[in-house]
């Protein structure tokens, strides 16, 4: 990946697409970005086994920020991530040590993929469970806590939505944001961090590090917030009936993972393109008149797809998702697909485990593909039915009667409707 060279410099461009929602001073920021080389953090809190899309957000613009000179670390919370920021409704449920110290192994690996670690400008993990777990209480009152004055702290959107709840906020989670202060005063002290990137919605906790660095070292500090990313008609980005779309391989598939950007409404899709892709201005604005001349075609969704995929996949698993999804569809070889691509996209779609003796029409029904026999019957009857890509022409057909793909098959009825089949 590169910078688009057409920007005077990177504050430019990473406005241009969309990235800075809330900062610091835009004058001294841009002023700092456009000179000497910075460093700069952006912190990640292991609160489950991977990361998801919301933080691959972050993830680019460290990597952007790296691109024009900038040194990252990457920061993933051993000690915040034992208890969690707070959320808008409810208590986080409090994960054990040992859960939270192997996950903060997988994400200090999800976030290694995006920085690079050599250069005069090389990345560096770091766990602020390593400054916090040495300190007392009375340490981190004394020393932390002083600095900090509980009617500012209210105000904090996240904490004022807590209050006005019925569950109210325990002291444990009104903590957070002092602990996330104190890791961006221990940087700054360390090595000199200046700028700390987030979600919008963690502005409160980004100031109280620029905050506690301001009245405990008498020198400004940065924070920049990044929007959330939501879908044109208001909806969560990400989100698909209450399912996260996670970095990790096995908790979202690649396949699934490229549907899910194939699948981008026309209206969501460029601004997509400028912040997940590291695509040029006159490529992505190319693309926008391509979208408004001819959507059917849908370019900007299948270059956005190839984009994420492989920079969160590599390049041989999107062009896997691509033949599945072609095969899938009976424009490719089903047999050419290696049976873990096939069974990852089959678990994708309505399925059901059968007998291989079981009728075609009643496997129709187990799918969901009709709601009867009689229904699947006529489906067959009238040539709209496929398994493997071969067309069904006898109501009584079982799997018996067509190769397995590894003890798969793939029902289709029409030309886009699709279930898996997986044969006990």
């Amino acid at each position: 990946p590169a910078n688009d060279p057409t920007f005077p410099d990177v504050w430019e461009e990473i406005n241009w697409r969309g990235l800075v929602h809330v900062s610091t001073n835009v004058d001294e920021l841009k002023q700092l970005l456009a000179g000497p080389p910075i460093t700069y953090y952006c912190g990640f809190d292991p609160t489950a086994p991977s990361l998801h899309l919301g933080n691959l957000v972050q993830l680019l613009l460290m990597r952007r920020l790296q691109l024009a000179g900038h040194r990252p670390l990457g920061l993933v919370g051993g000690s915040t991530g034992l208890i969690g920021d707070p959320r808008p409704t409810s208590e986080r449920v409090l994960n054990d040590a040992g859960v939270v110290a192997e996950w903060v192994g997988y994400l200090q690996a999800q976030v290694s993929k995006f920085l690079s670690f050599d250069g005069d400008n090389a990345a560096l993990l770091v766990n602020n469970l390593d400054w916090t777990a040495p300190m007392s209480a009375i340490e981190f009152l004394r020393d932390v806590g002083k600095h900090f004055r509980v009617g500012t702290m209210l105000k904090k959107d996240a904490v004022s939505a807590r209050l006005n709840s019925e569950a109210g906020i325990s002291y444990t989670e009104f903590s957070y944001q002092i602990l996330q202060g104190m890791d961006f005063r221990e940087l700054y002290r360390t090595y000199g961090c200046v700028l700390q990137t987030g979600g919008s919605d963690q502005w409160g906790n980004l100031t109280s590090g620029t905050d506690l660095i301001h009245k405990s070292e008498g020198v400004s500090a940065h924070a920049i917030g990044t929007p959330l990313i939501t879908n044109s008609d208001g909806t969560k980005f990400g989100k698909s009936e209450g399912n996260a779309i996670w970095l990790d391989p096995t908790m979202t598939s690649p396949y699934a993972f490229y549907q899910f950007w194939l699948n981008t409404d026309d209206a969501d899709v460029i601004q997509r393109l400028k912040i997940f892709t590291f695509l040029t201005r006159a490529e992505i604005e190319r693309l926008e008149q391509a979208v408004a001349a001819e959507p059917f075609r849908r370019e900007a969704q299948r270059v956005l797809a190839w984009e994420v995929t492989t920079t969160v996949h590599g390049a041989d698993a999107a062009a896997a998702a691509i033949s599945a999804s072609e095969a899938l569809f009976g424009q490719g070889d089903l047999e050419a697909l290696a049976p873990d691509v096939l069974e990852s996209a089959l678990r994708e779609l309505p399925n059901t485990t059968s007998p291989a003796s079981t009728p075609v029409a009643q496997l129709l029904v187990d799918t969901g593909l009709t709601a009867s026999l009689g229904e699947s019957r006529r489906a067959i009857a009238q040539g709209g039915v496929y398994l493997n890509n071969a067309k069904v022409k006898d109501d009584a057909a079982t799997l018996e009667n067509v190769p397995l793909l590894s003890r798969m098959a793939v029902l289709r009825r029409g030309k886009k409707t699709l279930a898996g089949v997986f044969v006990e």
